[in-house]
């Protein structure tokens, strides 16, 4: 009988005020080239491609039909996160044998702090649905899979409403994992079972703490403009709206300001298994982390929008909220260089033309 997938409330949560403390400790070993491959990475790959092999054998025929889509594929660069028809299979179609080994598949890429993710904004999709009626649905989230899992190139997507998760293996060694949304409506939950639930609230919090801890002359530095944006700027097909990295520089901070940035940071690549978490910190350092600025707009005030990013060469995490009296969040990381594998696909390419 075709379910829901595993149900949110089957996974425990982070307290809903609870802040993330662990610092983006960076490795200061020798990094690889930027982008570059490594044996890390060529891990990971094998266990990703394992996983999405052992799903794709306990789809039938129709079901695998959906999933597997061609990696040239225009619909692979095709992210939202907004509600709407969405190719791939959901886990609404899913039997509870599938829909654990698709879990499991998240699981090679992402660790509990990001699987607990993944829940809370199924959980709050759950919560729309009570408010809103049964077309909020979270067993409408969609595994899409583009290749064939173990022949470069491939990847695969999972996402519906306030969620795309999109990894790429676009050649040996390299895992891609952006563009990564997540959205929270409502941010606080104001009744009913989950009442109090903030499955961004640490993010909130570590923001403020930013700012607060700034001096005036920082705090100018830092604000970019006198009201929120609405949205976050990198939405789909936007990414050449932001323009040059805005705000105050990470070098001009003092250390516990400094380690503030970090750990918001954190709140995205620390969701990632250990294998990836190195290989992606790597690419942090890679482009200078003093060179990478943190930028607000609007009001300061608890309960008014507000906006804010982490912006540096190739590494930027936007959130906003705004909508719905700033009870509605939208927040992605993203790596402009190399979003669905783009700089090691092109690289790969290149690579194959002059064999």
């Amino acid at each position: 009988m075709p379910h829901d997938g595993w149900h949110p409330h089957d996974h425990p949560h982070h307290h809903p005020h609870e802040r993330p403390t662990r610092r983006l400790v960076l490795a200061a070993a020798t990094f690889l080239p930027f982008g570059g491959a490594s044996a890390q990475g060529a891990n990971a790959q094998q266990r990703i491609a394992d996983q999405a092999s052992r799903l794709l054998a306990l789809l039938d025929d129709r079901q695998r039909r959906q999933v597997l889509i061609g990696f040239d594929s225009a619909n692979r660069l095709d992210w939202h996160y907004i509600p709407r028809s969405r190719s791939g299979l959901s886990l609404g179609e899913m039997n509870t044998s599938q829909a654990d080994v698709a879990r499991a598949l998240f699981a090679t890429v992402l660790n509990e702090q990001g699987l607990k993710l993944l829940d809370g904004v199924r959980l709050l999709e759950g919560v729309l649905r009570e408010q809103q009626g049964s077309w909020r649905d979270p067993g409408r989230y969609y595994l899409s899979v583009f290749g064939t899992p173990g022949r470069f190139p491939w990847g695969w997507r999972f996402e519906g409403h306030h969620l795309s998760l999109n990894v790429a293996l676009p050649a040996p060694g390299h895992v891609a994992v952006t563009p990564f949304f997540v959205g929270a409506h409502p941010a606080t939950v104001r009744d009913g079972p989950n009442k109090g639930f903030r499955l961004l609230g640490g993010v909130e919090d570590l923001a403020r703490q930013i700012m607060t801890g700034l001096t005036d002359s920082q705090r100018r530095t830092a604000l970019i403009a006198n009201r929120s944006f609405g949205e976050i700027v990198a939405s789909p097909q936007r990414e050449q709206d932001l323009g040059q990295p805005r705000g105050l520089e990470l070098s001009a901070m003092d250390s516990p300001t400094r380690q503030r940035v970090e750990a918001l940071m954190d709140t995205f690549l620390a969701t990632l298994t250990p294998d990836l978490l190195t290989s992606q910190k790597q690419r942090v350092m890679q482009q200078g982390l003093d060179r990478f600025r943190f930028a607000w707009a609007g009001s300061l005030a608890p309960g008014d929008a507000y906006y804010f990013r982490v912006h540096g060469p190739a590494t930027l995490i936007e959130h906003d909220n705004t909508q719905n009296g700033a009870n509605h969040i939208h927040s992605v990381w993203r790596d402009l260089a190399g979003d669905f594998g783009h700089d090691a696909l092109a690289e790969h390419y290149r690579r194959q033309t002059h064999r």
